[in-house]
């Protein structure tokens, strides 16, 4: 299994981040890392269909990490997660996603029980209307989504706004009813006229701290500029 992100005795212990493929596409407009406990998933082949050949890919792809996971029901439920993930990414809608990530990691808090606890991150593009970058970064939260625990940053890839939300899925949908933790991180490009959205999606809501955290990370390492370039 790829290493985990240790919730230990309340406190967060990372393990080391790892460069996305973006930092060797020279057509790239946003470089970031994540921690070695997510896994990318490409984007195509997850969302295809089952009998597809990108679904064979992706099968193929995960089959080390599914043999990974001790055979039995913790095998089972991690499945059955990759299944909730293809649904819950489908029902997010991210059209505009350029990575995607499935996040492992071992609940080993006070109180946590040791199990395996799941979360996706997604990193999309949204077209905005001009206006200065710190004035965007308040204007992404200022919606009708009920932001909460909103917080202004000053990144080194300039201002940004991290925030929460929780949403319920529609009763009847496919997707699994448990409360789901969005935990957003807005950050408006250089030129003003567009916003990278990474997101941090679980319903391991008692951990928001700690996702919180993770995503804070991920964001305080997003570059606009290729930072291995020279």
């Amino acid at each position: 299994m790829p290493a985990d992100l240790q919730f230990g005795n309340g406190l967060m212990t990372l393990t080391p981040f790892v460069l996305d493929d973006s930092v060797r596409d020279p057509h790239a407009s946003i470089w970031f890392a994540v921690p070695a406990s997510f896994i990318e998933l490409p984007l195509g082949a997850f969302l295809a269909a089952p009998d597809s050949i990108e679904a064979d890919a992706l099968r193929d792809a995960l089959a080390p990490m599914v043999q990974a996971v001790p055979y039995g029901v913790a095998r089972q439920q991690f499945i059955g997660q990759l299944a909730n993930a293809q649904q819950l990414l489908l029902a997010l809608n991210e059209v505009d996603a350029v990575h995607c990530s499935l996040g492992l990691h071992r609940d080993d808090a006070e109180a946590g029980d040791g199990r395996t606890l799941f979360s996706m991150l997604t990193v999309s593009w949204r077209q905005i209307a001009w206006s200065p970058r710190a004035m965007s970064a308040v204007r992404a939260v200022a919606s009708g989504e009920r932001h909460v625990h909103i917080e202004y940053l000053d990144l080194p890839s300039g201002p940004a706004t991290i925030s929460e939300t929780v949403r319920t899925p529609a009763a009847g949908s496919d997707v699994p009813q448990d409360p789901l933790l969005q935990v957003h991180a807005y950050l408006p490009h250089p030129d003003g006229k567009r916003m990278a959205i990474l997101m941090l999606n679980t319903t391991a809501t008692h951990r928001r701290e700690q996702y919180r955290n993770i995503l804070r990370q991920i964001a305080e390492m997003v570059s606009f500029e290729n930072p291995l370039a020279g």
